[in-house]
């Protein structure tokens, strides 16, 4: 059996914040979005957050924060000052990096005039913009409350505001989408010459209005098509496919999902969060907050809803499945680092997945052959 070692050195410290309220809940949605029905209660939402991380300091264990990212719903219809109270808690209460990066998901049809300003105004550095589509049919189809023009409009008022570092989210393989309307699609991103794009396949998931009535989706030929097209494209921008669905110009990867995909450690804040930490024993654990907003802001006490150990023979899948959706993959010594397992507890699998040419050599890096049967890659390891 093979004996866990605490890791050496602590992994990295992010922290995520969920802000669950939306103007609408999308039909491909799955995450723990809830339409707003009045309005928001940013000042109990606050207080509700900032004593749940009270309750979590100790996971901190005395680690600056690197990375915050603030997902939704829809985060953008809080205001600039419920950012600042909020940064000024979370500041009075955990050690920031000096260079910290701190993401915020923005929608068009959410914003209002200055308010990118006022989220500067209070620490953010970094915008997510939640664009989709520039293409009207396809914007409707996605049941989004924007329009073209307001996601051109929203972009043009973020770099207005001073917000150089921005990621514009795109999604392929809509209902009726052609590989041209993908190219056209891109073509509106980049004149904004955004440094970062998230463009990845629409995939229908259970919970969702989409399940229940699926729409008709392009099939693989065409799939294959776009993904093809597209990613020659934005090559041809100078961008890099660095993760699975995550496009960046050079040196401006987000540090935030550089964190979770090479298996470091994030707290999590907000209705639904859900993090991962590494305990001074040794053990790994993942937890979710309480979802539902109204129980988390009624909550007494820990607002954790559940946690669960990774178990050690689980540990090898759980940082490999994200370490190998980095195109250039990781440093072997980051395995230990990790996980606090030696490399040669998996040593049969990456010799045999060597063999096979689905992995480099001296590095935990697939092949393009290997990227093509990630999941196929991944089963050596269960």
């Amino acid at each position: 059996m093979t004996v866990l070692t605490p890791t050496p050195v602590k992994p990295p410290l992010s922290l995520y914040i969920h802000v669950p309220w939306c103007v609408r809940k999308c039909p491909y949605c799955d995450f723990n979005s809830h339409a707003i029905q009045n309005d928001v209660p940013e000042s109990a939402y606050l207080n509700a957050v900032l004593e749940d991380l009270d309750q979590d300091l100790e996971l901190a264990s005395g680690r600056a924060v690197e990375t915050v990212f603030i997902g939704g719903g829809t985060p953008s219809l809080m205001s600039g000052d419920f950012y600042r109270k909020l940064f000024r808690g979370l500041r009075e209460r955990l050690a920031f990096a000096q260079d910290a990066e701190i993401t915020l998901e923005a929608n068009p049809g959410t914003l209002e005039e200055g308010r990118f300003e006022a989220f500067r105004d209070a620490g953010i550095n970094r915008l997510s913009i939640g664009v989709q589509s520039f293409n009207p049919a396809h914007l409707k189809a996605l049941g989004r409350i924007h329009d073209s023009t307001a996601a051109h409009r929203a972009i043009d008022a973020a770099r207005k505001a001073g917000f150089e570092n921005f990621n514009l989210d795109l999604m392929h393989g809509l209902p009726g989408q052609t590989a041209d309307d993908t190219l056209l699609d891109l073509r509106a991103a980049m004149s904004h010459e955004p440094p970062h794009l998230s463009w990845y396949q629409l995939t229908v998931e259970p919970n969702t209005e989409f399940y229940s009535r699926p729409p008709v989706l392009p099939d693989d030929d065409h799939l294959w098509e776009i993904a093809q097209r597209g990613s020659e494209y934005l090559n041809q921008q100078g961008f890099s496919d660095y993760e699975v669905s995550a496009w960046c110009r050079e040196h401006r990867a987000s540090r935030h999902n550089l964190n979770y995909w090479s298996f470091g450690d994030y707290l999590a804040l907000g209705a639904g969060g859900h993090g991962k930490i590494s305990l001074p024993d040794g053990s790994i654990w993942r937890y979710w907050k309480t979802r539902q907003p109204d129980a988390y802001l009624n909550r007494i006490g820990s607002r954790t809803a559940g946690r669960e150990k990774i178990e050690v023979d689980e540990l090898p899948l759980e940082f490999l499945m994200n370490a190998l959706r980095l195109r250039k993959g990781v440093n072997e010594s980051l395995f230990f680092e990790r996980t606090g397992l030696p490399l040669s507890s998996v040593a049969v699998q990456l010799d045999k997945l060597r063999e096979d040419k689905l992995l480099i050599s001296d590095r935990l890096q697939a092949t393009a052959l290997g990227q093509r049967y990630l999941n196929s890659l991944l089963e050596r390891f269960l």
